[in-house]
């Protein structure tokens, strides 16, 4: 069989492999001129620091056969994203934690006394949430959801907490110890000569050919057996329902000398601060020594047709456009939609690399 990957991304990489490990042709194509996606990787030509150059990604999760996966591709280094976050000019620890809670209310409690303190601050009178802001304020009351969500909400996805779906908050965002891990996952790590080599090894088998600068066009249906899209689910079908909404991120670049702030991830909660935070790309490899920093501002923005699409908006307009993109896939005989864009679902990279895995197995047993 003879297949056509469109992306080279975690998504197309891992079904590639698998494919090319059974036998078949793979082509895989991407119009950007790298490998790797939104996972890409390089070292800054002036630093020599590894710049995440579509913004960090910190590989996270339970899934021990995907741990297992990227690691037999590229050494993980350890790292713990200790996220802080910046409020009305005061330095805070995220996730919201013991230390949070005693510093923003000047107490010393117990995990128990702050466990009732919440409590006691949540909302009662809200017994069904039916949005964001309401489940907020159900979990934590007014001040805290203020400080640490409101504003940084409202920037990251560009409407009013009020618009965004409750689930999106689907449990108490508070810990009630001073674990200030961002992620409660068992393996953590990031690669240690990052995720472009990562990707490359993946692709990297004598059945894969891939080609750079090359953009999917219609001519391309015919020449394959099997096509696999992980392009955006509504391009593949000329956005004959209309388009799907998404959000993209914009980075502003600065260099300085030794150490900026002190730390991978600093968010900024205050909505009149434009940018949602400061990324330092330095401290996410500790084991390196630079002289020299880099330091990247990021402000979300609504994805327009020349931007890079990172996230799915998902509101109830979007899901019933989703609805009939979806019931068009399902008549499409020799295509497989794959990955965040493909299916139009928000994916860490582990998930991207299960669901992957999964539609890879499912391709060899249907092809075989």
């Amino acid at each position: 069989m003879k297949f056509l990957i469109v992306g080279s991304g975690f998504t197309g990489a891992v079904i590639a492999r698998k494919l090319a490990e059974s036998n078949h042709r793979v082509f895989v194509i991407d119009q950007r001129n790298h490998i790797a996606g939104n996972c890409f990787t390089q070292r800054d030509k002036e630093t020599n620091i590894m710049e995440h150059v579509y913004g960090p990604h910190i590989f996270h999760t339970d899934d021990e056969e995907v741990w297992n996966y990227v690691n037999q591709h590229g050494e993980f280094k350890p790292f713990v994203n200790r996220v802080k976050s910046v409020v009305k000019g005061e330095v805070f620890s995220l996730p919201v934690n013991l230390h949070t809670i005693n510093q923003f209310y000047d107490k010393s409690f117990s995990p128990k006394e702050a466990k009732e303190f919440i409590e006691s601050i949540g909302d009662a009178s809200i017994e069904n949430p039916q949005n964001f802001e309401e489940q907020a304020l159900k979990f934590i009351g007014v001040d805290l959801y203020e400080a640490f969500f409101k504003g940084y909400t409202v920037k990251q996805w560009g409407l009013d907490p009020k618009q965004l779906p409750a689930s999106i908050l689907k449990r108490l965002p508070v810990r009630f110890n001073y674990d200030d891990n961002y992620f409660s996952h068992k393996y953590q790590g990031i690669p240690e000569h990052g995720y472009t080599e990562i990707i490359h090894s993946i692709l990297n088998h004598e059945n894969i050919q891939v080609e750079l600068n090359c953009a999917f066009n219609e001519s391309m249906k015919s020449q394959f057996d099997h096509i696999v899209w992980s392009g955006k689910l509504d391009e593949w079908f000329n956005y004959s329902e209309g388009k799907l909404s998404y959000r993209t991120l914009k980075f502003e670049k600065y260099y300085d000398y030794g150490d900026f702030q002190g730390n991978a991830v600093i968010n900024y909660g205050d909505e009149d601060i434009p940018y949602t935070r400061i990324t330092e790309h330095k401290h996410f490899m500790p084991w390196e020594e630079h002289k020299r920093t880099i330091y990247f501002k990021e402000y979300s923005s609504e994805c327009r047709d020349a931007d890079i699409p990172y996230y799915p908006v998902r509101l109830a307009n979007d899901k019933t456009i989703l609805n009939k993109y979806l019931s068009k896939a399902n008549n499409e005989e020799n295509v497989t939609f794959a990955g965040r864009l493909g299916t139009y679902s928000y994916m860490d990279m582990d998930v991207t690399i299960r669901e992957a895995i999964n539609i890879a197995e499912k391709l060899v047993s249907r092809f075989i």
